[in-house]
């Protein structure tokens, strides 16, 4: 037996034995264990598990006005296992009004496993969404017809306001990236697309609930499965109050009708956006139910862009708007001070002419007044060249850049990270790379970038950006990052400007000076002291300038700021400015007194392209 030469084969066999009982049992472990496919198929065909979608939170303004609530819609869904060979399919046609064609079509588009990659005969796919009570009625009514048939009520969103559209933003049904990138979400589920919407999806949407079906043999419903106790109750979403105020946005939006152009509103010591509207504009209804795809296609193609939320994604120079933020840094940088004084030739002006003529050797506070252009110019010649250009141009790229920061800490040049406003564009205020490689490192000067000093040139700004600029003006030294939701978190979000408080009062004493003997006097409020700045920038060769307009009040402590751009208007002064008035007033008073002010401008309509709303 020791000599056998097959004796020692029983171990090889033995092995061999031993590790495909191994790989077996791996296998059965992985299939019963670790791979829940063949668990779900064995579980649905006993069981049926039915997805309970929550309601999504509710949405207020500041005053506690519901401004997006929900309304019941209709799903229908099928189970293909449970249809059956004899299913009616013309009746079931005739009871949803469509016909057999779009049945055909809807099932294909239904089994396509590359467009609907959770495809199974055996649990529920969704046929028809978004069907009001009128259109689900005649398949209720005869829904015991159609095996495999089922009927969830869901919710859509829906509007108190027919306003405030670019910020509620919308809810449409999820594409498939979406469902890859979060496991939440499944087909025919719907989620925010844009604005409050989808900043605060996760928060809006709740938590979904699961109801457990008991089958037969033959996959027919007997009951809730242990009595519907595994089932568990869907959490509707957490209401969110915003920090618009309604009735200001209306008015806002009113003004603007007709009109290419946006408005912001914030309250400078908490960095709220009390309004923000932008024009051309639509009615939020459109964007909900079955007609959501088709509407949001005209809107798309629209040549006006109402889809385009100009009041923080549109760009422009910002004009005589920006000489405030100037003054503020050639007086802390000491490059003037309350009393220096440059002479101003009126149109004759060299390098840069004036718009207008005026009383000439005048201070910060009247060139502010006046929107004196040769008087900024000088001041920032007098910035940029402190200390002599050096042999390569070091000492100027050094006072420019120290320039450019100060800008940025007014929130220029730069998206607003720690804000809510989730569509924004950052501006732009030019690099001394930028200018290194357009002139060449030694070749540019003061004179080079005089367009600056007014506000033009290459510097973009997005009406947010002035609002809030304005703010840190209001405040003296400081802004909070504008923001749409009431909550304290966002408080918290303060930036600080190493600027002088003293400086800041004589630059609102000048946008005082504006309102009082400006270009703006014939928009004063009776009882109110405001301060504002006008700009009026070039658009283009043969396009007709757009008009701006930047104000606080009251005074003493200012509640609101405002920034106002109306596009191809022409001077601030004549449309920017009156908007921006009746805003503060609609705000501070309650109304608006001056009537005739408003009816002149809310009918106005100065590009015919916008269609009304």
């Amino acid at each position: 037996m020791l000599n056998d030469k097959y004796y020692n084969r029983r171990y090889v066999i033995t092995i061999v034995v031993t590790m495909i009982v191994m790989v077996y049992i791996g296998k059965l472990f992985s299939l019963q264990i670790l791979d829940e496919t063949t668990k779900n198929k064995a579980e649905s065909n006993a069981l049926l598990k039915q997805t309970i979608s929550p309601s999504r939170g509710l949405i207020y303004d500041r005053n506690g006005k519901l401004l997006v609530l929900n309304q019941p819609i209709y799903e229908v869904s099928m189970i293909i296992q449970e249809m059956g060979k004899t299913f009616d399919t013309l009746g079931f046609c005739n009871a949803l009004s469509i016909d057999t064609a779009t049945f055909r079509q809807r099932m294909q588009e239904i089994q396509n496993r590359k467009k609907n990659r959770g495809y199974s005969r055996y649990t529920p796919q969704t046929f028809l969404s978004q069907l009001s009570k009128e259109e689900i009625t005649p398949l209720q009514e005869t829904l015991y017809k159609f095996p495999g048939i089922d009927i969830r009520k869901q919710t859509r969103r829906d509007y108190t306001y027919n306003a405030a559209a670019q910020i509620l933003g919308s809810v449409g049904e999820v594409t498939q990236q979406e469902i890859d990138k979060n496991a939440y979400y499944a087909t025919g589920d719907y989620t925010g697309k844009s604005g409050i919407e989808r900043t605060y999806e996760v928060q809006l949407r709740g938590e979904k609930g699961v109801e457990i079906w008991m089958r037969d043999s033959r996959g027919r419903i007997q009951g809730k499965y242990k009595d519907g106790e595994m089932d568990e109750p869907a959490k509707q979403g957490k209401d969110i109050t915003l920090t618009i105020d309604i009735e200001l946005q209306k008015v806002a939006e009113e003004l603007l009708n007709g009109k290419i152009g946006s408005m912001v509103a914030i309250a400078p010591k908490t960095g709220e956006v009390l309004a923000m509207a932008s024009s051309p504009t639509w009615n939020p209804s459109l964007l909900v139910g079955r007609a959501r795809s088709k509407n949001y296609q005209a809107l798309l193609h629209d040549p006006t862009k109402p889809l385009l939320n100009r009041a923080t994604q549109a760009q422009y120079s910002p004009g005589s708007t920006f000489k405030t933020v100037q003054a503020l840094i050639a007086l802390q940088e000491g490059a003037i001070n309350s009393q220096t004084r440059y002479i101003c030739n009126g149109r004759s002006s060299q390098p840069i002419r004036c718009t207008h003529s005026h009383g000439t050797q005048i201070d910060v506070i009247n060139a502010l007044e006046q929107s004196c252009n040769p008087y900024f110019y000088c001041a920032f010649r007098d910035l940029l060249e402190q200390g002599g250009y050096g042999e390569k141009n070091e000492h100027f790229k050094e006072n420019y850049n120290r320039w450019r920061d100060y800008v940025m800490s007014f929130g220029f040049g730069q998206r607003f990270a720690d804000s809510d406003i989730s569509e924004q564009s950052s501006g732009n205020i030019p690099t001394t790379a930028f200018y290194d490689r357009y002139y060449g490192k030694k070749s540019w000067r003061a004179l080079t970038i005089r367009s600056l000093s007014i506000g033009q040139g290459e510097i973009l700004v997005t009406p947010l950006q002035l609002a809030n600029m304005t703010a840190a003006i209001a405040n003296e030294g400081y802004y909070v990052s504008p923001h749409l939701c009431k909550t304290d978190s966002l408080l918290e979000h303060r930036h600080t400007i190493d600027i002088d408080k003293k400086h800041f009062q004589l630059v609102k004493q000048g946008m005082q000076q504006v309102m009082e003997e400006g270009s703006s006097k014939w928009y004063k409020i009776e009882g109110i002291e405001i301060g504002g700045k006008t700009g009026t920038t070039q658009n283009g060769k043969d396009n007709k300038d757009h008009a701006l307009f930047v104000g606080m009040a009251p005074m003493d402590a200012p509640e609101i700021v405002v920034a106002v751009i109306v596009e191809n208007a022409g001077f601030g002064a004549t449309w920017a400015a009156p908007i921006g008035s009746m805003i503060i007033e609609q705000y501070l008073k309650g109304k608006i007194e001056r009537t005739y002010l408003y009816d002149h401008i809310a009918k106005t309509i100065i590009n015919p392209d916008v269609k009304k709303r």
